[in-house]
Order: C-alpha cells, then structure tokens, then sequence
C-alpha cells in the first residue's frame, strides 16, 4: 500500500487524541451544571455520536491521504508523428551571415521545434560527407536537446557535402510501416557537392515522405567560411565564402512532394522551426497507438463511502429541534 499524501494519516491519528480531550472536557462540565442545576448528566448517547463523528473524520483523513494498492491498467489512445530532423553541420554552417553562425541559429531553432513536438517523435541526423543518426526516433525531449546541444562539423564525416547521404539515413530512421504518418526536415545551406540529392528525394516520395526543406543563409551574398584555426578557409589563395543555394533545396522539396521554406534571418516568430512545423508538417497524417499504462490502483472510495455513513449516523443523533413557534397570548 503506497499513500499520495501521507501527511493525511498523522491528521487520521490526531483525531482520536483530540477527540478524548473534547470528550473529558465536555464530562467535567456537565459534571459542575449537574451539581449547580442539580440535574444528571446526559445519558450516553452522546459518546455514540461522538464516537461515530470521530470514526468518520478518521475514516475521511485516511481516504485524504489517496491510498493506493493493487495494479491496474488503463488503455490510452495517442496520436502521433514520426519526423527525421537532418541537419547540415559542414563548415559552411559555421558562417557568420547569420548570428552567432548558421548552425547555432539552427540548432536554437530546433529547440524551438523540440517544445512544438507534443507527442509526435523526432530523430535527429548530423551530415557532411555522409548522415550520421545522433538520436534515434524518441518523445524524450531532454535526450532530443542534448543531442542537439553537442552536435558540432565533428559529428559527422568529414568531406564534401551529401545532401542524399543525408535523406537516405533520414528514410532509414523511420519506420516504413508508417510512411503516411512519417515527414523529414532537411536543414542546410544548399551545398551539394554529390549530386545525389533529387535520386534520394524521389525515394521518398515512392515511400510517401515529404522532404521539408530548410534553408539558412543569405541566397544574395557569399559569407566566408572559416577554417579549424578560426581565420578564414583559403582555396588557391582566395577566401572560400558560401551563400544559401535555394535552388537545390527547392528542388528536393519539389521532388518528394514536400515545401522549401528559408529560414529568416531576423528570427521572427512566424519563421522559426516550431511555426514553419505548425504550419506544414500538422498536415500530415498522425497515427493512432494504443498503449496500455500499469499503475497502483486508487482506493479512497474504500475509506470515503464508510467515512460518509458514519458522519451522516452521528450527525443523526443531534439533540438539536426546530422549535415550534408560540402564538402571543391575546389581552383580556
């Protein structure tokens, strides 16, 4: 037997010791008004009531207290979605076009997406030369944050970048049973250095999938990329700069059946992560599961229905009685 709130039960065990001082009291009072009015104390029905009042209060701080005992097991319905976050983490991602850097942006605004979740489950996947699953599909939002607070250009191989690396172990993270209630979000700068990307994006249209494609960045200017030093990248003497490629990421959702949609860089409420997944991602379809949850038992009404019965009998045997009105005598 497990209680909710045990500090009832010292309430339980209060009661009798209150009760038998109240009740000593009360007998010695009627013990002087018997000797001044000379009339015998009153009989003993009044320790039945009070026995039956005390009796239901404990019984009442017992049913407070919410015993528990014994298994139960309730069936709950959930809807709920599976969708595959993947994530560009090359050093394009560390360029300062957005602040602090493309990939800190992303990842506060994945953040945002993670809160938005409800019960639909994420995976997360990092990407460079190849898609790499840094947390499967799961509800846990503290393990989904903390694999995304750690994720950095080492959390995947280096190389050059694989936009269909990346779709192909986001199609690998969800369940092919559930393709209609399954959805990616590609997050990247649009640098495809493989070209694989639209055979991968087809793929998941054959599933069912659509691609929500996300870019960050600024489509008009190039921002430099720095190195592993921190200054920035050089390829034959001239700074490496790298610029959103909306084309590409327009060309994958196109492809799978899903939206491109950039991701702003002033941050504003109707273009962070958690509002772009309100606005497209509720479209598709959430899948009811059954899960059956095991718990103790409540058993109060045990204590409450008893509890009641007895205050209803003591209150009962009140002396109290209306009393009935008397007519003023009429003057002679």
């Amino acid at each position: 037997m497990r209680f909710t709130y045990p500090i009832f039960l010292l309430f339980a065990l209060l009661t009798p010791l209150a009760g038998f001082f109240w009740s000593f009291l009360k007998a010695r009072r009627e013990k002087r008004l018997a000797l001044i009015t000379l009339h015998p104390p009153s009989s003993g029905a009044g320790g039945i009531q009070t026995a039956l009042i005390l009796s239901g209060l404990v019984l009442c701080f017992l049913a407070a207290a919410r015993p528990q005992w014994g298994r139960t097991v309730e069936e709950q319905t959930s809807r709920s979605r599976n969708v595959a976050v993947a994530i560009d983490v090359s050093r394009s991602m560390l360029a300062a076009d957005v602040r602090p850097n493309r990939l800190e942006r992303v990842k506060a605004d994945v953040a945002d997406l993670i809160d938005s979740l409800g019960g639909d489950r994420c995976a997360l996947i990092a990407f460079r030369r190849t898609g790499v699953s840094i947390c499967p599909l799961t509800t846990d939002r503290g393990f989904l944050r903390g694999a995304l607070e750690q994720l950095t250009p080492d959390s995947a191989p280096r190389g050059e970048t694989d936009l269909g690396s990346a779709i192909r172990e986001a199609l690998h993270a969800l369940d092919p049973a559930s393709d209609d209630h399954n959805a990616i979000i590609l997050i990247s700068d649009g640098g495809d250095l493989r070209g694989e990307a639209l055979e991968a994006a087809k793929l998941a249209k054959k599933r069912g999938i659509p691609i929500f494609t996300v870019g960050i960045g600024d489509p008009r200017r190039g921002a430099e990329v720095p190195g592993e030093d921190g200054r920035p990248m050089r390829h034959d003497g001239k700074v490496v700069t790298a610029r959103l490629e909306e084309a590409s990421l327009t060309a994958i959702a196109n492809a799978s059946g899903g939206r491109y949609v950039p991701l702003a860089t002033l941050g504003t409420a109707e273009t962070t992560l958690g509002a772009i997944y309100h606005r497209f991602l509720r479209q598709v379809a959430a899948k009811e599961q059954n899960e059956s949850e095991s718990r103790l038992g409540e058993r109060y009404q045990v204590f409450l229905i008893p509890a009641v019965m007895l205050l209803i009998a003591g209150a009962s045997l009140s002396k109290g009685r209306f009393r009935k009105a008397v007519p003023p005598k009429k003057k002679a």
